[in-house]
């Protein structure tokens, strides 16, 4: 019984850190471009490079 004392506000503060953590990471923008990623993987590497050379 005296563990519940130490755990219960353990767990509300790591559950509040989550929470900040999430509403942080919405604030900054992490997950605007969803499409943007899974487009991303089926670009070959090669054309990026191409790419960056300017050719």
């Amino acid at each position: 019984m005296t563990s519940l004392v130490f755990l219960i506000p353990i767990a509300l503060f790591l559950g509040g850190l989550g929470l900040v953590a999430f509403l942080w990471s919405l604030k900054s923008g992490q997950y605007e471009d969803m499409d943007g990623a899974a487009q991303r993987i089926l670009i070959d590497d090669d054309e990026l490079e191409g790419r960056k050379d300017g050719r």
